[in-house]
């Protein structure tokens, strides 16, 4: 047989083949070009050997004609003679995910969820239409350096597989996980939806519906924050490696009944009630603390404090890391005899939480408030979920939303941030206000009490330790290595 090879450089009717692509037992890839117009195409060539089969040949590209998606190549023409039958094809722009693979070119975890988004909602359409399809991988996708997903048209003649959504979810979920950068921010929240995608931890593969939710969450997670905002590190972080996280967890499964079970470690049951989401505060003045109106600018602060669930996923992703990058996410401000960033009593808060035992006599579950953490381990946190700490006078702002007067909240107590009392969440849907546990802020202030004292760093909110604390409860430390068990935090999520 001859090698096609040879033929680069000759016409095809209207097309110049420039070079050869690939080659199956029936056809022939090209790199081409159509001479009158000047347009680069790709040509998939009927072999001559194989002419008997242009009906089937036809009926595909037909199929693939058929199609109609802004994400989706197109059919430019096909053309059928006696003795040729050849289709050109749209050459889509950048490389594909499976040449960036074998070349190790990972992605920011933000800019595999765009991906992953953009593949969904080509594929919805064609799965609600009943279109056929071939296999779908990571061959079939291409990224531009300008971030623009386009993919191969997969589209066959024929009825369509009820099985092919799940076996394209399945294969993209075991062969992606290489793209995602690690220690990246949002990397461990990418790699859990990858495998949630090949099945793990749930009794199915999630669908293409599914997929869009979460990947849209992650990417508005991961939306760069202002400068100024972000907490500084004390060193750049690794140029290339992969990641889970919380909020971004958190978020995220709440959008739909799975993340619930998966946070609790349940493979079914009940859907618990979903995780109170942010809550938007607009910029301008907003009632301070001490009955000052202040300056703020726009923010959305958390409905809930980071859960022992959510601060696990970000130890274990510290855990991946190689030993000389563990103070990646470390503030620049941290001590240096600090090392790591487990709670104290860590080890047997987390055994009682995922066993739904209790811990020092109180009952505890991986959606209860993490504690003892001091104000290092919540920074550390913040960086590695992009998100950071909300000042005292973001708090405040926030806890007066549609709030006339925070007195009239009641302090619940310890338990699942679900399900906390109706009388300690605001109208605006925050919880745990006013009880819970009391939480880091990223603010130092004077101490009224104290005047001549200077200013100290302050802790907000009322404890389920401290019957007598409310919303409006205040503290100051000036050791921010105070770990207590009725001390947590809630962050600020990125615009």
């Amino acid at each position: 047989m001859d090698d096609p090879r040879t033929r680069a450089g000759t016409l095809l009717g209207d097309y110049r083949l420039d070079q050869f692509l690939a080659e199956s037992p029936t056809t022939v890839t090209w790199l081409a070009e159509q001479a009158s117009i000047g347009r680069p195409v790709l040509l998939v060539e009927l072999k001559a050997s194989a002419l008997d089969a242009r009906e089937v040949f036809l009926a595909n590209i037909r199929a693939q004609a058929a199609v109609d998606h802004p994400l989706i190549g197109s059919v430019y023409e096909a053309v059928s003679t006696p003795d040729q039958c050849f289709a050109a094809l749209e050459r889509l722009p950048g490389v594909s995910l499976a040449d960036r693979m074998k070349t190790r070119e990972a992605l920011k975890p933000v800019q595999v969820a765009h991906v992953l988004r953009r593949i969904a909602e080509a594929m919805i359409p064609l799965e609600a239409a009943g279109t056929a399809t071939s296999a779908l991988g990571p061959a079939e996708v291409f990224l531009d350096a300008h971030g623009v997903v386009r993919l191969a048209n997969v589209a066959t003649a024929g009825e369509r597989d009820p099985r092919r959504s799940a076996g394209d979810i399945a294969a993209l979920g075991r062969s992606l996980p290489p793209l995602v950068a690690d220690g990246r921010a949002g990397a461990s929240r990418m790699l859990t939806v990858l495998a949630w995608m090949r099945g793990e931890g749930l009794d199915r593969t999630l669908s293409w519906q599914e997929i869009r939710s979460y990947a849209e969450q992650i990417e508005q997670q991961l939306a760069e924050a202002p400068a100024a905002a972000v907490p500084q590190t004390a060193r750049a972080l690794p140029k290339k490696s992969p990641l889970p996280q919380i909020l971004g967890v958190a978020a995220v499964l709440a959008v739909v009944g799975i993340g619930a079970m998966f946070l609790n470690g349940k493979n079914g049951g009940k859907v618990e009630l979903p995780l109170p989401g942010p809550v938007e505060v607009a910029a301008g003045e907003h009632p301070g603390p001490d009955g000052v109106r202040q300056q703020v600018a726009a923010f959305k602060l958390a409905g809930h404090e980071v859960t022992i669930g959510e601060y696990r996923d970000f130890l274990e992703a510290l855990d991946r890391l190689p030993a000389d990058q563990q103070s990646t996410y470390d503030h620049s401000t941290q001590p240096a005899e600090k090392k790591g960033h487990e709670p104290e009593g860590w080890a047997d808060l987390l055994a009682a939480a995922k066993s739904g035992g209790q811990w020092q006599g109180r009952a505890v579950s991986e959606d209860c408030p993490v504690v003892n953490v001091d104000w290092w381990d919540a920074a550390a946190y913040c960086e590695w979920a992009a998100c950071r700490l909300p000042t005292e006078a973001e708090w405040y702002a926030a806890l007066h939303q549609k709030l006339g007067d925070p007195a009239t909240l009641k302090p619940g107590g310890w338990g699942s941030v679900r399900e906390i009392s109706p009388a300690d969440r605001t109208p605006a849907g925050l919880h745990g206000m006013a009880g819970s546990v009391a939480e880091w802020t990223n603010s130092q202030s004077l101490n009224p009490a104290n005047p001549l004292g200077g200013t100290s760093w302050v802790i907000v909110g009322g404890s389920f330790l401290k019957p007598g604390s409310a919303a409006t409860t205040r503290e100051w430390t000036a050791n921010r290595g105070l770990r207590r068990p009725d001390l947590g935090f809630r962050v600020v999520l990125p615009p």
